[in-house]
């Protein structure tokens, strides 16, 4: 099982928490709520590895990663205003190495928690 570790107190936001809740979901492999919290048109930009667009290929993409091989999450930063958010931390993977990762994100509306465009930067440390 993966650890996971925030440091931002999202009790008072809850779109920061949709955040932590939506990160942890990726390692965790759960499939089903990230599919339930996406729009059909959703576009997922990883930069350097191209660009994932509609809610089939993004459900293609979750089928073909493997997070089974992560053993901690940690989220440093979660920020959301309007309709942006952004999550910022570190993956440690079972095999020591380890990734640092910027998530940003676009909601649907300043009110809805669906994403509808993710712009993901990954390191390897």
């Amino acid at each position: 099982m993966t650890k996971i570790t925030s440091k931002p107190n999202c009790g008072n936001s809850p779109k920061m928490a949709f955040l932590k809740e939506f990160n942890s979901a990726f390692v965790k492999a759960n499939v089903k709520f990230l599919l339930d919290n996406v729009t059909d048109d959703i576009v997922w930009t990883i930069v350097g590895n191209g660009k994932i667009e509609g809610k089939e290929q993004f459900a293609d993409a979750l089928e073909q990663m493997t997070t089974e091989n992560i053993s901690e999450l940690f989220l440093d930063q979660i920020l959301s205003h309007g309709k942006e958010g952004a999550v910022r931390g570190t993956m440690v993977m079972r095999n020591g190495k380890q990734y640092a990762f910027s998530d940003f994100y676009e909601f649907k509306g300043a009110k809805g928690e669906k994403i509808k465009t993710m712009t993901s930067y990954v390191i390897k440390l």
